[in-house]
This record gives structure tokens, C-alpha cells and sequence, in this order.
């Protein structure tokens, strides 16, 4: 069986990270999305908040397990059993920083292997940083996020302005 881990911080999750996912479980067997725990980042979900968002997303596909993680990635992909770690890649930028990641994991654990997969075009534009500004200046973000993941953002960035 082929599994791949597609580890992220997914916050909030976006069409782009659901597009890798959809299109990733016709080359894997199984896709595990695997949320990072980040204790550098400022997240506007926790890190449990993100998980169940995913799971909600991915609900009626058996092939993908949504999970959360904490440490090396490299550790994870091994507990897992999986064989490849997959990353998403929007522009030339993410490109040399995943990069840089694939050539790390490789040295700790030379039997993974990093596939990076673009994403659409159409969502190629939008990374969860931007998305969140947009939702904090009342911009429009349809097409940008699924709507249970845009209604989710609205309320919990809604609430810390108190609108």
C-alpha cells in the first residue's frame, strides 16, 4: 500500500490544500493529511480545531485519515508506515523552501521521499495568510475556502475584533 503524509499547518485549510488532496489520493492508496503542532506559530485555530475542520472536510473519503502531530515529521511518516511526504506547491518561494525541507527529511531518513504537486492554478494565489487578512478586513473570500472552513474563520476572527 502507498501512503503518503501531507503534513501542514492548514490554518484555516483552503481549496488549494482540499485540490493537492483530491488529486493526491489518485496517485496513493491513502493520504494521511497530518496537522502540525507549531509552538512558533501564531494559529488562529488550535491545533484540535483544525483536525475535526479536516476531518468534516474529508468525511466521506475512506482514503484519507486526518490526524494530528507533534516532533519530526521524519517520525511521524515512519509510525505511519507511510513512504513519501507530500507537499503542495503554489510558486517558484515555496518551491525553495520545500526544497530545502525534502533534502533535510532525506538526510535524517534517506527511504522517505518528498512529491511535490502543484496545485491548481486558480488557487495558486491564495495562501492561508492572505485569506485570513481578507476575512480580518471583511474582504470577500468565496471561491477561496470551503464554506464550513469560511464560516468557521468569519466566526472566530469575528469574535476576537468583537464585531
Amino acid at each position: 500500500m502507498k501512503i503518503a503524509v501531507y503534513p501542514g499547518s492548514f490554518d484555516p485549510p483552503t481549496y488549494g490544500h482540499v485540490n493537492i488532496v483530491e488529486r493526491s489520493i489518485q496517485v496513493f492508496d491513502k493520504v494521511i493529511v497530518a496537522v502540525a503542532t507549531n509552538s512558533s506559530k501564531q494559529t488562529t485555530f488550535t491545533p484540535q480545531e483544525r483536525v475535526e475542520i479536516l476531518r468534516t472536510l474529508f468525511e466521506k473519503e475512506p482514503r484519507v485519515e486526518v490526524d494530528g502531530f507533534e516532533g519530526l515529521l521524519v517520525d511521524y511518516v515512519k509510525k505511519k508506515k507511510a513512504t513519501a511526504i507530500l507537499r503542495g506547491l503554489r510558486t517558484v518561494y515555496d518551491f525553495e523552501f520545500e526544497f530545502q525541507m525534502a533534502l533535510a527529511n532525506k538526510k535524517l531518513d534517506e527511504r522517505i521521499d518528498t512529491v511535490f504537486m502543484m496545485t491548481d492554478a486558480k488557487y495558486a494565489f491564495y495562501s492561508s495568510s492572505i485569506i485570513k487578512e481578507i476575512v480580518r478586513l471583511a474582504g470577500e473570500t468565496r471561491g477561496m475556502l470551503p464554506p464550513i472552513v469560511e464560516e468557521r474563520l468569519k466566526k472566530k476572527i469575528y469574535s476576537k475584533k468583537g464585531r
